[in-house]
């Protein structure tokens, strides 16, 4: 059983009533009531099946990569003394 992630919404699917896509981020389903995205995450049985399971869209996101390390501060530059005159 599938629920709509739109709090406003909150209806309940079967799996024969929605249709699984992959539009760009992974698999979702449409709510056929409001049209909301909500992620899934499918995964191949023992036999070769399919079956899905919903996942907050938040877990579905992919985890951004580590950034790379800033680099250590400069240390101020010495000021020369001004030429003699």
């Amino acid at each position: 059983m599938f629920v709509c992630g739109n709090q406003a919404c909150g209806a309940r699917w079967e799996l024969d009533e929605v249709q699984i896509r992959n539009e760009g981020q992974g698999p979702v389903f449409r709510c056929p009531q409001c049209g909301a995205r909500n992620h899934v995450e499918a995964r191949t049985t023992r036999d070769g099946s399919t079956v899905y399971r919903q996942v907050p869209a938040k877990a579905a996101e992919k985890s951004p990569e580590k950034p790379a390390p800033k680099p250590a501060p400069k240390a101020p530059k010495a000021r020369s003394k001004p030429a003699p005159r």
